[in-house]
């Protein structure tokens, strides 16, 4: 049974009920009025008859009796007559009849009230039943009401755009895997085919350009299941105290090497004390992908700064908390401002025609946001005035110095 028809049969319901409780009052009620209206004319009647006989009997004394008897009569009938069974039905049946016009009339309000109530689900239906089938453009219409449709409605147009983003950036993501998989994938079958073919001779510069190739599709799908694994909030992580100092320290020292072969200059710019509570190995891993970006960036004669600074971020509830900044400064060209907002993204390129690196998947700094989000930290990426970019992770602090 459709909402309209339930909500005609509840008024309907509503009015029978009220019918049937004035149908079993109203014989009790009726009856006992006649009754009381008999007990009255009863006890009225001999107040009367005694009344007359007084006035007889004065009469008699004075000779006056034939004056007094003509006038009995009229006096002992003067209540009128008495109410039959007949009127009571006739009563009783009359507030039946008016009970069940009201319930038809609450019916036929039911259904008149039921309609603006229905249109709106109904087109709420549409619109879920579009979207079921893949029509994610799809929306309720609703967004425009102010009551408690439109708040409805405005939810779901909200879950109808999440959900056609997520299907855009699926549909982006698996043609920018299958892009990045295919080159590594073509120069290996070319390469192997080659030397089979005898073209090549299996010399020792082919066989790392296969084993190369293979590395970094290996990378490639190893970057997928820490970026899935994060997203999913099932990459496992043992957070504990780290000196930030020491982990810039760290992390610069293993760039060290390829900062001097490519004439940039590594440096770490922080203060002693300052502790964030983080994995170390996730957290040299995002320092790790800033840094790795930022030189492949920098040309030679170029500077890369890590610097740590302390700082507040506003929250939800309570007051600002205490967070340290790990950003990675590079004099680079900088980024595009379009490309800002995407930075992060998989398999993004802000400069689409630069090839990648020799060892790179494109999803570092991906990584990076799925390691911070999975730390409850935040990352953002800016040009600076001086040229160049910064991009940051921004952790909760445990101790500032």
């Amino acid at each position: 049974m459709s909402l309209r028809w339930r909500i005609a049969l509840g008024f309907a319901l509503v009015a029978l009920a009220t019918a049937a409780v004035i149908a079993l009052a109203t014989p009790p009620i009726v009856n006992q009025g006649f009754a009381d209206v008999d007990q009255d004319s009863e006890v009225a009647q001999p107040a009367t008859s005694g009344a007359i006989q007084t006035t007889v009997a004065n009469d008699e004394e004075s000779g006056d009796s034939g004056a007094t008897a003509t006038q009995a009569p009229a006096t002992s009938g003067s209540s009128g007559p008495r109410p039959t069974g007949q009127a009571q039905e006739a009563t009783i049946l009359r507030l039946l009849l008016v009970a069940a016009g009201a319930a038809v009339a609450a019916s036929l309000l039911g259904l008149l009230v039921a309609g603006p109530l229905v249109r709106p689900l109904t087109r709420l239906e549409e619109a879920a039943r579009a979207v079921a089938r893949g029509d994610l453009g799809k929306r309720s219409g609703l967004a425009e009401r102010s009551d408690e449709f439109g708040q409805l409605g405005r939810t779901f147009d909200s879950m109808a755009g999440q959900l056609q983003l997520a299907d855009e950036t699926r549909r982006r993501f698996l043609q920018d895997a299958a892009h990045e998989l295919k080159t590594p994938l073509a120069v290996i079958d070319a390469t192997s085919s080659a030397i089979l073919d005898g073209v090549y001779t299996p010399e020792r510069r082919h066989l790392e350009t296969i084993r190369d190739q293979s590395r970094v599709l290996a990378r490639i799908v190893d970057d997928l299941r820490t970026i899935s694994l994060a997203e999913g909030g099932n990459l496992p992580l043992r957070p504990r105290p780290q000196d930030v100092r020491a982990v810039l320290d760290s992390v610069a020292a293993g760039f060290e090497a390829r900062a001097a072969a490519d004439q940039i200059a590594l440096s770490v710019q922080a203060q002693d004390g300052m502790i964030v509570e983080a994995d170390p190995d996730r957290l040299r891993q995002m320092l790790g992908a800033l840094v790795d970006n930022a030189l492949r960036h920098t040309p030679a004669g170029g500077t890369v700064r890590m610097v740590a600074s302390a700082s507040t971020a506003a929250v939800k509830t309570g007051p600002p908390r205490p967070v340290v900044r790990l950003a990675v400064e590079d004099t680079g060209p900088g980024i595009p401002e379009e490309a800002l907002p995407r930075i992060f993204e998989r398999f993004f390129q802000a400069d689409p025609s630069r090839s990648r690196g020799i060892g790179t998947s494109g999803l570092g700094l991906s990584i990076v946001r799925a390691l911070a989000e999975a730390h409850g930290a935040r990352v953002g990426a800016e040009n600076r005035v001086e040229g160049g970019a910064r991009l940051w992770v921004e952790l909760a602090a445990v101790r500032l110095a």
